[in-house]
């Protein structure tokens, strides 16, 4: 029988018995400042830096501070169940790592290190289009019983679209991810100010180098230049539109998510177009200054598409605390983003799976503690009433 995550706490209070500690902190939100002391100024304002003024990254960590948990006492929870079931499948916990593109910035391995970490804490990935190695890559370098799905950034070359999406089913990935909230890029001042977009440098292209119908549309004896400017012209696509999207339901029997909903009239949109699920999702407060915090758009995204659509929450998500707060508002599960990415930039694969036990550890002690014995159990009686007192 697998150890309960939370049984970590246990493994170092008995290694500290011995002198010995966690190389890394133990608190997800002190790897932030930990990171920054490795990574270049140039990776370090594209990991971490946001749109505009930054308000809506701010707003995004505030939102989860505002709720305050309700704990109920006396419910049996020596034992937790942690799985979810999404998409007729069941993950061992309602967390997967959130597509995130050009991982070489921070780490030589990049997204083959993040999957392995990943694997060895048992939690599913989902793979970034703009990712630095490509898609078979990394499906080989996953456990083969793990679950990954693919992110998917539509190119405005449609033939290429389709060739990835194949390429994603025979790599067996099996979900869908449509990110819909970057028809550009977001105005982000700390990249900007170091003239630095890693793509332009080579991160991040690999699952267009290695396409055959995008290498189809290169010059002969194509230089690296040429490549990036070839990437340019077909990766973004701001025509992108809903009647774009019953092509793509034909195309794939995969479940397909919109990763970028905020307002409940797209979520209900998105449901007459055949979409299977949603993410709830600001870009981590990358794209659009001054946006609504994904947490605060969560409960009406739930409302306007009823209890039997799986919906998932990014951006802001740090502590096991805050998924069991967006649990209770509303999601099914949540994608898990910069954390892991700093743990990868610290200590590679074993940084990354280092971030993802304390996560599952704090999450199950989290359930335990608010009285959940599995995470059916949350529900948001468990969430403080703005501005009252539950009774």
């Amino acid at each position: 029988m697998q150890a309960a995550p939370a049984e970590l706490v246990r493994e170092i209070y008995r290694a500290g018995c011995e002198d010995r500690v966690p190389r890394l902190p133990t608190d997800l939100t002190a790897l932030e400042d930990a990171a920054r002391k490795v990574l270049t100024p140039a990776a370090s304002g594209y990991v971490i830096g946001n749109a505009g003024t930054g308000r809506t990254g701010r707003e995004n960590r505030e939102a989860f501070d505002r709720h305050r948990l309700v704990p109920r006492m006396l419910r049996g929870v020596s034992t937790r169940d942690l799985s979810v079931s999404l998409f007729g499948r069941r993950l061992p916990a309602p967390v997967l790592l959130a597509p995130i593109a050009s991982q070489t910035v921070v780490h030589p391995e990049g997204e083959l290190a993040t999957v392995r970490g990943a694997s060895d804490a048992n939690v599913p990935v989902v793979l970034s289009t703009g990712s630095s190695h490509s898609l078979e890559e990394v499906a080989e370098a996953a456990a083969p019983e793990g679950e990954r799905w693919f992110q998917f950034y539509w190119p405005s070359d449609r033939a290429v679209a389709e060739s990835l999406v194949r390429r994603a089913e025979a790599a067996g990935y099996t979900a869908l991810v449509l990110t819909v909230d970057a028809p550009a890029f977001g105005y982000r001042p700390t990249d900007l100010d170091h003239g630095y977009l890693p793509f332009l440098h080579g991160a991040g292209l690999a699952n267009f180098t290695s396409d055959p119908v995008f290498r189809a549309g290169l010059p002969a004896g194509a230089d690296g230049r040429a490549v990036v400017e070839h990437w340019a012209r077909v990766f973004g696509n701001p025509s992108l539109a809903w009647d774009d999207l019953p092509w793509l339901r034909e195309l794939t029997r995969l479940p397909i998510l919109l990763k970028g909903i905020l307002h409940p009239g797209d979520a209900r949109r998105a449901r007459a177009y055949g979409v299977d699920g949603l993410v709830v999702s600001n870009h981590g407060g990358r794209q659009l200054d001054g946006s609504v915090a994904a947490l605060d758009a969560l409960p009406a995204v739930r409302a306007a598409v009823g209890p039997d659509v799986p919906v998932l929450l990014d951006s802001g998500v740090r502590t096991g605390s805050d998924v069991l707060k967006a649990l209770a508002l509303g999601a099914d599960a949540v994608l898990y983003g910069r954390p892991y990415l700093y743990g990868l930039a610290l200590d590679g694969r074993d940084g990354v799976a280092h971030v993802l036990t304390c996560l599952l550890a704090e999450l199950d002690l989290a359930l335990a503690l608010a009285g959940c014995p599995t995470v059916a159990d949350v529900t948001g009686d468990l969430l403080l009433p703005a501005g009252g007192e539950r009774r």
